[in-house]
């Protein structure tokens, strides 16, 4: 008898950890690279700390708004799709048992074991079955509008702390240096927490937070002090 182990799949968590990386990525990125502009144009502390806090509230708010929208309106594409199928179902469920059996050709079955398996498929979960076979929504891949906002939101907010604590506690003269270094190492964390709930590598992640965090701050530094303005 051939024992059964589940594997461990990462797929199930796509949906809340994108949302919660990019939210993280932002917090920390955004809200280091308008703390970065400020002090480049700055003599005192105080504008540099208004500028990071006010950035951070904006940012959290303004990523749940836009994940709960965006993340809500595929919603309301999947709901529509599956209405529209349900009805086929019901209108024409003989050219919906083909179509299913074409889609189970295509992928190696012959056309024998096709019709039978969407024929069982079809008596087992009908709607259930050409939701994840014809339009490829699954439960494990569905859109979740709330979900997506409150950890987009959530992350944006502890990721958009990092750097205000920085900027509190830095020299201000050296701020722009120790806010790039400070935001890199969090973004470091942040890839390799990343990879590893994901599953994925953790050097092309690291390379890839690097590589854009590092352009990002750059030129919102320049930008900064090509202003030559006191702040």
């Amino acid at each position: 008898m051939i024992m059964y182990n589940k594997e461990k799949h990462y797929i199930n968590r796509s949906a809340w950890l994108r949302a919660a990386v990019l939210g993280a990525n932002d917090g920390i990125l955004s809200t280091a690279s308008i703390i970065i502009g400020v002090a480049a144009a700055s003599t005192t502390r105080e504008p540099v700390l208004l500028a990071g806090v006010a950035g951070l509230v904006a940012g959290a708010l303004s990523m749940a708004a836009g994940e709960y929208v965006s993340v809500s309106s595929q919603t309301d594409i999947e709901q529509a799709d599956l209405k529209r199928e349900k009805q086929e179902l019901i209108d024409m469920p003989e050219q919906e048992l083909v179509e299913l059996a074409k889609i189970y050709e295509e992928r190696g079955l012959n056309p024998a074991t096709a019709i039978e398996v969407a024929k069982q498929l079809t008596a087992h979960d009908a709607l259930g079955t050409h939701a994840r076979d014809e339009l490829g929504i699954s439960e494990q891949t569905e859109a979740k509008p709330l979900q997506a906002a409150l950890s987009s939101g959530i992350a944006f907010t502890v990721g958009g702390f990092l750097p205000v604590v920085v900027a509190y506690m830095s020299p201000l003269d050296l701020m722009e240096y120790v806010q790039y270094v400070f935001a890199i190492v969090f973004l470091i964390l942040l890839g390799v927490v990343a990879a590893r709930a994901g599953g994925s590598s953790v050097l092309k992640a690291i390379f890839r937070v690097t590589l854009w965090g590092t352009l990002a701050m750059g030129i919102t530094a320049l930008i900064g002090n090509l202003f030559e303005v006191n702040l």
